[in-house]
């Protein structure tokens, strides 16, 4: 009977150590998916904020881009007449 009991208490606190032990471990795994988490939600914000200013700045050339086209074109009109107006 008393080695039923010891045999008892050693599988007891066996399997309470390896409770214990698993339990760390989730521990430990729930903190890094909660890391992992948050890292993922800054690299979102991050690209987010790189999309907008890429966005912005391709905005800026074009809106560039077109004032230069309006004042070759403008330049163009002005040397035509010129040569017009020298040929006439």
């Amino acid at each position: 009977m008393e080695n039923a009991i010891t045999l008892n208490v050693v599988f007891g606190s066996l399997i309470s150590m390896l409770l214990a032990i698993v339990a760390y471990f989730i521990k430990q795994l729930h903190s890094d998916f909660k890391r992992m988490e948050k890292d993922l939600t800054e690299v979102k914000t991050m690209a987010l904020l790189i999309k907008t200013e890429f966005k912005n700045s391709y905005d800026l050339l074009n809106h560039k881009v077109d004032y230069l086209e309006h004042r070759v074109n403008n330049l163009e009109k002005i040397i035509l007449k010129q040569f017009n107006n020298e040929k006439q």
